[in-house]
């Protein structure tokens, strides 16, 4: 099997993180989404949620699919999500659209009416366990991790809350998407100078 290159160089001359490999609706998630400080608590409830039906696929999958979720979840407004019923289940497993995982659907539910239950925001919720920034950026994809400190700590908070499908190589990969790390790596255009600080 070949190992996958750490840096891509596209075909409009820019470097892209390796994972990105020639697909366009990836290329746009890596430039315009993926490592960019998320703080919104509707954008961040869609985006732990999708991490928790992305388990066991592709995250392209999941990609792909996102117009068809925010349809079938009401564009993941938590109060609504959380009003859900037994028949809203029913319909979502008949949804060819989505992922039909009956315990990934249900979790969802569950999950919007945990963040209904938070006594504050999900924005500050998952912000208080960012790390501190990284003295260097990281040099290929071989040092990307997967779990850290930090997502086994958040991880275990939401668990702590009620929340499903939050385990901490999940909620490592929402950190990366939600830009609480910067994880492109040296040579890819968005790669972070040397301790350089997460926008605002």
């Amino acid at each position: 099997m070949t190992e996958r290159p750490s840096v891509l160089i596209g075909d409009d001359g820019v470097g892209r993180c390796g994972w990105v490999g020639n697909d366009a609706e990836y290329r746009r998630y890596h430039d315009q989404e993926w490592g960019r400080p998320l703080r919104d608590d509707r954008a961040l409830f869609e985006k732990l949620c999708l991490e928790g039906f992305q388990a066991g696929l592709s995250w392209i999958t999941i990609l792909r699919r996102r117009p068809a979720f925010r349809a079938a979840f009401a564009g993941f407004d938590a109060p609504t999500v959380a009003a859900f019923t037994d028949d809203d289940v029913e319909r979502l497993l008949a949804d060819a659209a989505i992922i039909r995982h009956r315990g990934k659907i249900t979790a969802t539910i569950g999950n919007a009416r945990a963040t209904l239950a938070l006594d504050g925001s999900l924005t500050d919720l998952i912000w208080g366990f960012a790390p501190a920034t990284r003295a260097e950026p990281l040099t290929g994809l071989a040092d990307v991790p997967a779990i850290t400190p930090e997502s086994e700590a958040l991880s275990k908070e939401l668990r702590s809350r009620g929340y499903r499908f939050v385990g901490p190589t999940t909620v490592y990969a929402l950190m990366q998407s939600s830009g609480l790390v910067n994880d492109h790596v040296v040579g890819c255009h968005l790669a972070p100078s040397p301790g350089e600080s997460l926008p605002a």
